[in-house]
């Protein structure tokens, strides 16, 4: 009876907390079930409303959150018409796809309204409605701006991560958004699951450690994608984290203000307790962040390390028993062992000395005869290189992996400033790359023009630094940066913290179009 009554209470007293979780997957499933039947007569049924709902939200979120601005109907317009026309190969008038397009919008943002989720509350006894709304609006100056709502990236986050991007990073921006809404009770749970994300990572470079020290091939690999997939982000995930610290400082700074009153009291208890609950998991998880990438650090030296032994082990001239029989095992080929065996047991051959040879080494005369000195002509060395030769190899190396690697993030992220690429710099070569000057070189030369087009460097080179990147930028390289155009903006000078450089800071956008 007991186990009964415990179980009827859960029923009871979690069931308001159940449903107002599954509000957020309410509006995809009305917008993928009603949009299209009776719009114009089923016309356009062959089109997946949910597959535009989930486009749109990853197109809001890029835009809100990832490039910091909101966004216009016209914007929008144009991404869902090359949408539908890409993924869909809609053809129809102009008029018609742009009466479509508002239609589909004013679906999604409901004309406007929340989505209203009807429940019943059983500890109540009445029913009760959750609203939901996965896009809003506001105007300014006259013109109407959108952005995703909390619940909109809560959802999404929910179907599937973001592709190419940090989890923690996705997660605190919700996590901004909960603050700025004053949803602290909501930001207590997003702080969770980021730092049960930075518990999960840890858990995955220690499998990486142990795994180098196991097999060192796939221990490197391992590496390498921990590094590619995980590690970049940091960066960017401390600076988020600095964000929210300052949003949570400001909200107990305000709480506490509003509490010298007798009627704050009463009424901002609840929200300064869920404030400081938010302050105090906000903390733990900073400081465990900070943790990883220290340790982060530390598996990037043993990595080297055990690489580096591992490579000097392979060139030993040493025959191993051990993996040769592990590979015949795997490979099910048992006559695979006479060649181990065979020589050990071929016949046993002893060299030994005739005594009969020392008379002829007695008797034995010698050539006392004046013998010519032998010339060997010696051929010319086609590839042999100078020391400054080498040394301009190495330059020109250096500077086309550094312009590969500035592409690389314009073709991510479409806009860099130089802080940004000298952290990711950082985190894939380490603190030593401010000690190689050719970095300071490679920017040098770099600011020489203010913008660059890839294709016309490649047919006609105008300073040296192209001449160098093009010279040793692989042709695959260059194929897929073809297309890319850049230019060069200047800002304020900073200074590289413990190598006492002091750079014009730069920032990088890629032309679109």
């Amino acid at each position: 009876m007991a186990l009964k009554h415990v179980m009827i209470n859960d029923i009871i007293a979690e069931n308001n907390a159940r449903m107002l979780n599954l509000k957020k997957y309410y509006p995809f499933f009305v917008l993928n079930e009603t949009t299209f039947s009776q719009y114009k007569d089923g016309k356009f049924s062959f089109l997946d409303m949910g597959y535009i709902t989930l486009a749109t939200l990853r197109f809001f979120i890029n835009e809100n959150n990832f490039h910091e601005r909101d966004i216009t109907f016209e914007e929008f317009e144009g991404f869902l018409a090359e949408l539908l026309e890409r993924d869909f190969e809609l053809e129809t008038e102009a008029d018609e796809k742009k009466e479509l397009i508002g239609y589909i919008f004013d679906k999604l943002k409901n004309d406007g309204r929340a989505f209203e989720f009807k429940f019943y509350d059983p500890e109540e006894r009445k029913p009760r409605i959750a609203r939901v709304k996965l896009i809003d609006s506001r105007i300014e100056n006259g013109q109407v701006f959108y952005t995703i709502t909390p619940e909109g990236i809560e959802f999404y986050l929910d179907t599937k991560e973001v592709k190419e991007e940090s989890k923690i990073n996705i997660s605190q921006l919700l996590l901004e958004k909960m603050i700025t809404s004053n949803n602290f009770k909501g930001g207590i749970d997003v702080v969770k699951r980021i730092n049960a994300e930075v518990t999960r990572i840890k858990e995955k470079k220690e499998q990486v450690l142990k795994l180098l020290s196991i097999d060192i091939f796939e221990g490197e690999k391992a590496y390498e994608e921990y590094m590619d997939t995980i590690a970049k982000w940091f960066n960017d995930e401390q600076k988020l984290f600095v964000k929210n610290k300052a949003l949570v400082d400001k909200a107990v700074e305000k709480a506490s203000y509003g509490m010298n009153s007798e009627e704050g009291k009463v009424n901002g208890s609840k929200a300064f307790e869920e404030i400081s609950r938010l302050e105090t998991e906000l903390k733990q998880t900073i400081y465990n962040h900070s943790r990883l990438i220290a340790e982060t650090v530390e598996l990037s030296q043993l990595a080297d390390n055990i690489i580096s032994r591992a490579k000097l082990r392979k060139l030993r001239p040493v025959f191993d028993f051990g993996k040769s029989f592990a590979d015949i095992m795997e490979k099910d080929r048992p006559s695979d062992m006479s060649y181990i065996l065979m020589p050990l047991f071929a016949p046993r051959l002893d060299k030994t000395f005739s005594v009969k040879s020392i008379d002829n080494i007695l008797t034995l005369k010698s050539d006392d005869g004046n013998k010519g000195e032998k010339v060997e002509k010696k051929e010319l060395d086609l590839d042999f290189m100078y020391e400054d030769e080498i040394l301009d190899q190495k330059i020109g190396m250096n500077f086309a992996k550094l312009f590969y690697e500035l592409c690389d993030q314009l073709v991510k992220w479409n806009r860099l400033s130089l802080k940004e690429f000298n952290g990711i710099l950082e985190i894939k070569f380490n603190k030593e790359v401010y000690a190689n000057r050719d970095l300071y070189a490679f920017l040098v030369h770099l600011a020489g023009k203010t913008a660059y087009n890839v294709k016309k460097m490649c047919e006609k080179q105008e300073t040296l630094l192209e001449e160098m990147v093009v010279t040793y930028m692989s042709e695959e390289d260059k194929e897929r940066f073809n297309n890319l155009e850049f230019t060069i903006t200047f800002g304020d000078e900073f200074e590289i913290e413990g190598y006492g450089s002091t750079l014009t800071d730069m920032t990088f956008e890629r032309r679109l179009g």
